[in-house]
């Protein structure tokens, strides 16, 4: 009679709790786990264990669901890292599942053995494990589940040794529903209602984990009872908030100074789902003032560290909707509307005309995946995110390597909306093989290159911090057209503005993945 193993109650496990897509890289240390693969499990192949876990973090951000990742041992964790490091930052339900040598070789310090597995991806993992014992690994994987999807959601790592999958196990594997969110104190919530009432300028600040809980009809709905000005968080990594509402007033830049600038003229400032608050640079002003504030927040950390402002812990949700059952309709003015810029002429291929000439073209229901440090200001101002629902990812950690393996990870969780992203030359090749899995799965996404021929916002941040003679910084040469044909996807190079438009139009019709790759001016100022 063939035994149970640890591996067949673990896909038993998987398949209870909706894990069956599965991103991964193989080495040797994973082939029990991977060995007479099911029918109806899904297996995305990366060509570089960081590009795998960007892909799985954007499928998880899409789907707003857990998602399970295989690695090589400490050789494939490690290169895995920098996008570990920006999927707990951007709050993405990672299962990391790594192999390990066999239980008999470790402590011989084996080729291919991973010393002091469960350490090496801390800090920036919620919880790991390497289980005591092949039958504790499918428990092991049921709570790195609940973990992983509690709010503040994040990666969790187990570290298995590739002898237990064959381990026989009658050990029973209960799976559990998925915990849901928490709402915030009643008194908290009458304390805040009361500032509300008595302000006379109150502004909303939404993060990332607002659209993350589904809770934008909620926030809008919220800032038109208010009347209030709603801002997007210091370096949001998702759209909160629909940027064509008349309520929108803009985008905080990450610097003390400006945030205090910006918010000046209201007397209560109410952060949803964010930090208050995330900054980059320091400008010699880190004493500005700020106007009151009340940050609700589902992570106890953002309340802990916040050096201002009264805390209210929820999640985001709920902690609206408890809102919106005490708010009266407001009679104050609302704000003016947030002045558009003029469309840009056109006569040279800048960043500016380059997101115009898209925000004209992209389909409703578009969602796009941005990595273009030099350019995200022109973003903002040039190509508003008006489809909320995981209408726009991008990194809240400012590792390079997010956008191409991203945009691919989002077209295979929403095979409904057509995926645009829109990358920079340097951060394309942190993940360019992510070019690859999209061919291979034929998915029909479009690749914008932003080729300004240098990492733009290393030597615009070295200008603005007074540097001088960076080396680094100066790239060129590249052909990605070319380097798109060579791994399956089509490719076309823009280098006039004439020819934009008509370029753009047509690899956003096309059913197969393509790479635009468009030639820029120089950017000059560093913006956010």
């Amino acid at each position: 009679m063939i035994k149970r193993t640890v591996l067949d109650a673990t896909r038993e496990l998987l398949r209870e709790l909706g894990l069956t897509t599965v991103f991964g890289n193989p080495g040797t240390t994973e082939v029990p786990f991977l060995t007479d693969w099911p029918d109806d499990f899904d297996y995305v192949l990366g060509l570089q264990e960081s590009v795998v876990v960007a892909m799985a973090d954007a499928y998880a951000q899409a789907t707003r669901e857990a998602v399970l990742v295989n690695l090589h041992s400490a050789g494939g964790v490690g290169h895995s890292l920098g996008s570990l490091f920006t999927a707990y930052r951007n709050r993405s339900p990672l299962i990391i599942v790594a192999g390990q040598q066999v239980r008999s070789l470790l402590p011989h310090e084996p080729f291919l053995g991973a010393m002091d597995a469960a350490e090496f991806p801390k800090p920036y993992v919620k919880w790991s494990i390497e289980p005591a014992s092949a039958e504790d690994v499918p428990a092991a994987l049921a709570r790195a589940y609940h973990i992983a999807t509690q709010a503040p959601s994040g990666p969790v790592f187990v570290s298995v040794p590739a002898d237990d999958w064959t381990a026989p196990t009658e050990r029973p594997v209960v799976s559990r529903p998925r915990v849901r969110g928490f709402a915030p104190d009643p008194e908290a919530i009458d304390e805040l209602n009361a500032a509300l009432e008595a302000a006379e300028r109150p502004a909303i600040v939404v993060g990332g984990a607002v659209d993350q809980d589904s809770a934008v009809p909620e926030t809008v709905a919220l800032a038109e009872r208010l009347n209030a000005g709603v801002w997007a968080a210091p370096m949001s990594y998702r759209c909160s908030f629909p940027e064509n509402h008349p309520l929108f007033q803009g985008f905080l830049e990450p610097e003390r100074g400006a945030v205090a600038d910006a918010l000046a003229a209201h007397d209560l400032v109410l952060v949803l789902g964010a930090p208050a608050f995330t900054y980059h640079v320091d400008r010699g002003r880190g004493d500005a003032p700020l106007p009151p504030l009340f940050i609700l927040s589902d992570d106890e950390q953002i309340l802990a560290r916040a050096f201002e402002g009264t805390g209210i812990r929820a999640t985001p949700k709920l902690g609206i909707r408890a809102l919106l059952n005490v708010v009266e309709r407001s009679t104050r003015p609302a704000p003016a509307p947030r002045p558009r810029p003029a469309k840009p002429s056109g006569a040279t291929l800048t960043g500016e005309f380059l997101y115009a000439t898209l925000a004209d073209l992209l389909p409703d229901n578009a969602l796009v995946v941005e990595e273009a440090p030099s350019h995200r200001g022109m973003l903002h101002e040039h190509l508003p995110i008006t489809s909320t629902g995981s209408g726009f990812l991008t990194m809240a950690s400012g590792t390079l390597g997010y956008g191409i393996p991203g945009a691919v990870g989002a077209a295979l969780a929403r095979p409904d909306r057509k995926v645009v992203a829109v990358v920079g030359d340097g951060s394309s090749m942190y993940g360019i093989q992510g070019l690859w899995t999209a061919a291979r799965e034929q998915l029909p996404v479009t690749f914008v290159i932003f080729d300004n021929s240098e990492y733009a916002a290393v030597r615009l941040l070295g200008d603005t911090l007074g540097g001088a003679k960076l080396p680094g910084t100066e790239l060129g040469g590249i052909d990605f057209a070319a380097l798109a044909g060579s791994m399956g996807c089509q490719g076309v190079t823009i280098t006039e503005p004439s020819g934009l438009a008509a370029g753009l139009a047509a690899a956003l019709a096309d059913p197969r993945p393509t790479l635009v790759h468009v030639r820029v001016a120089p950017t000059h100022a560093l913006s956010y």
